[in-house]
Formats: C-alpha cells, sequence, structure tokens
C-alpha cells in the first residue's frame, strides 16, 4: 500500500491525500461505510460504485461467526463473496469481543469469548485474528487490540496498553510469515489505545511506530467519554503521528465529528451511524438533520434534501419518505440510507476543495456553528 500527502492546510492539521491499494486509490480525507455482515443494509454494490465508494469496512468478529470463514474463502475471498472490485478495510474484532464485557475473559494472551449468537466458546489471540482477517482477504487489516471502556481504572488503562503493544507485535510477526492468500496485497495497522490519558496516549504512539508500515490507527474514543477529552486526544496525536502515513480514527463519527478531526489531522473514518440512524428516521441534509417521521413532514412536499448529489433525494418528497417508514416499505429504508450516506461523501468532497484553495478552517467555523447534530 502507498499514501501520498497531496496537499496541506496552511492554518490546521488538515490535508489531503491518496491511498493506493492492490484494489482502489482512494482520496483522503475518506468516511468508510461499514458493512458490518459484509453488507451495508438496504444498500447493493452498485449503490456504492455509484455514490464513488473506494473503500467500506467489514466486521472481522461477525463474519467469523456467520457465516464463517471458511464459507467466505470457498468463495474466493470477501472480495468475491460480496461481488466488490474496490478496497476493503476488516477491523480485528477487538472491539466487538470486549463489548461482550459480560461474556469474556481477557487473559495475556488472548480472549475468550462466547458467541453473542448460541453462546458457543471461542479464543481470540492476536495470531487468530490475523489468520481471519488473512482468509477473508481484506486490503487493511487491524492489529488485535485492547480497547478498555471509558470509565476504567488507571491501573486497567496501563493493562490495555501493555496487552496491545505484546499483541501487535504477536499480530505483526505472525502476518510477515505468511504469504498473501489471494495474490494481492495486506497492510496492517497498529491501534493507538490509552484512553483520554495524554502520556499513555503518547507512550502507546511510541509503541506502535514500529509496526506502523503504512497506517496507523486511534483506537479507544467514542466510547464514553466527553467529546473535548476526545478532540485533545486526536489534536495531540495528531501533532505527533506520522505525517507520512494515513492517520485512521475508529468509530467516528457525526458530520461535525469529521470535521473537528479533520481539523486536527486524521484522514480514515468509519461509523455505523449515517446508515443505523437512516433506519430509525434520521435524515442528514445539507439544511441540517431531520427526524422524518415527525409529523410536521406529514404535507411537506419539498424534496429530502435538494442539494444533494443523488437522485432519490432530489426526486422524492419528505412526505413520500414519512409514508414509507409509516408503512414500514423497505424502499423507505433505503432512500433514507442512501440520502445519508451521500451526505457524508458531499460533506468530505467539500471538506477537500475548502483544504485545497487553504480555506477550511474559516469554513469549519461557519459549518460547526451552522450544523447542530
Amino acid at each position: 500500500m502507498k499514501f501520498t500527502v497531496l496537499s496541506e492546510d496552511d492554518h490546521s492539521l488538515a490535508r489531503t491525500g491518496k491511498i493506493e491499494t492492490d484494489h482502489s486509490i482512494i482520496e483522503t480525507p475518506v468516511f468508510m461505510p461499514v458493512g458490518t455482515h459484509g453488507v451495508v443494509k438496504s444498500l447493493s454494490p452498485n449503490d456504492l460504485h455509484d455514490l464513488e465508494v473506494e473503500i467500506m469496512l467489514s466486521n472481522t468478529y461477525h463474519l467469523y461467526l456467520r457465516p464463517g470463514t471458511e464459507i467466505i474463502h470457498e468463495n474466493g475471498g470477501l472480495h468475491k463473496f460480496l461481488n466488490w472490485n474496490k478496497s476493503i478495510l476488516t477491523d480485528s474484532g477487538g472491539y466487538q469481543v470486549f463489548s461482550l464485557s459480560n461474556m469474556n475473559k481477557i487473559t495475556d494472551t488472548g480472549v475468550n469469548f462466547r458467541s453473542h449468537l448460541d453462546g458457543s466458546e471461542h479464543f481470540f489471540t492476536p495470531e487468530k485474528s490475523m489468520e481471519v482477517q488473512r482468509q477473508l482477504g481484506s486490503d487493511i487489516i487491524m492489529a488485535f487490540d485492547y480497547c478498555p471502556p471509558a470509565d476504567c481504572s488507571k491501573k486497567e488503562l496501563k493493562r490495555a496498553s501493555r496487552l496491545t503493544e505484546d499483541w501487535t507485535r504477536k499480530a505483526f510477526e505472525y502476518i510477515e510469515s505468511k504469504s498473501n492468500v489471494y495474490g494481492h496485497n495486506q497492510t496492517m495497522f497498529p491501534i493507538i489505545q490509552g484512553g483520554i490519558d495524554p502520556s499513555e496516549r503518547m507512550k502507546c504512539l511510541e509503541q506502535m511506530l514500529p509496526f506502523a508500515k503504512c497506517g496507523i490507527a486511534i483506537g479507544g474514543l467514542s466510547v464514553g467519554e466527553k467529546k473535548e477529552p476526545m478532540l485533545d486526544i486526536v489534536e495531540l496525536l495528531g501533532k505527533n503521528m506520522p505525517i507520512d502515513q494515513p492517520r485512521y480514527l475508529m468509530g467516528v463519527g457525526k458530520p461535525t465529528d469529521l470535521v473537528k478531526a479533520i481539523l486536527r489531522g486524521v484522514d480514515m473514518f468509519d461509523c455505523v451511524l449515517p446508515a443505523r440512524n437512516a433506519r430509525n428516521g434520521q435524515i442528514f441534509t445539507h439544511d441540517g438533520v431531520i427526524n422524518i417521521t415527525n409529523s410536521k413532514y406529514t404535507h411537506d412536499t419539498s424534496p429530502i434534501d435538494q442539494y444533494s448529489s443523488i437522485e432519490f433525494a432530489t426526486q422524492f418528497s419528505k412526505s413520500y419518505l414519512r409514508h414509507l417508514f409509516k408503512v414500514n416499505e423497505m424502499f423507505g429504508l433505503r432512500i433514507a440510507t442512501l440520502t445519508n450516506i451521500a451526505y457524508y461523501f458531499d460533506l468530505i468532497k467539500e471538506i477537500k476543495n475548502e483544504i485545497n484553495n487553504n480555506t477550511f478552517v474559516k469554513w469549519s467555523e461557519e459549518y460547526l456553528q451552522n450544523y447542530d447534530n
């Protein structure tokens, strides 16, 4: 994988760049739609192509449990299984495993956990996570890390950093010793942990640098901490992470979160929020966030989002979309999901233009003041 910085903002840490994998060229900043089970709910690969998506994210934990890596391997890997010829990033499964706090046991060598589906027992080690992702054949794979909760003790925070370093080393050594399964290159991103403790974050950053060959991630944020401490950590790391590698902020977030993080030097994002919120009737538009099930849209014949880059949002009215939600029509979920993800891509495109014109800071101030979400 190759990363090139294309432009830098003179007044912030924001920048544009280009990631090249064996499957696609990805312009940054980039938002990666999340296909947890190998699909962005209600959307097809053609929909993603039409939105000019160059990379999507899939979930190692869920694909490992169902349908299982053996079935995906029989299909020729995740790209062929999904009929997706662009890039794929898979997470390590660590966050999902650790979120099952009442169903897991963390040891120095890995994590014993029970499936949330049937209660079956499994053991994930750094090597196991790498082997699963290797069989999936994703372009970017994430190191197995320990993501501690926001309210954990200082002792547990230090333990998380220690295990993350140890597990990342094991993951790196394992993947370096194995040949590629499907003939294309895979790049592993190490993950910086450390909660909202600046010294712990900086220590973990230093520990991860030997394993960061072309990309590094910030994990363990947006897990319950307050917004300002999260942004302080992002800014601290943005000033100290390698400038010649893409920086990935995991699991974030709202449109305003993306703007704030890009100001602080982040290049890559993923979040289930646009698709998940769409299913609950929350629509991101260029005029702000709307809740389409609200009765005030019953007679609203205006377009869902007149400034959207997709026809669904400009052709159909708010009244019609509300009707679809009220009668539980699947087409409503499809319109809402496409509209939300298109808004994220429209936003990223506008941000790139502002960075290139060296006007991003001023633009961001106006955006953050006006776009309340």
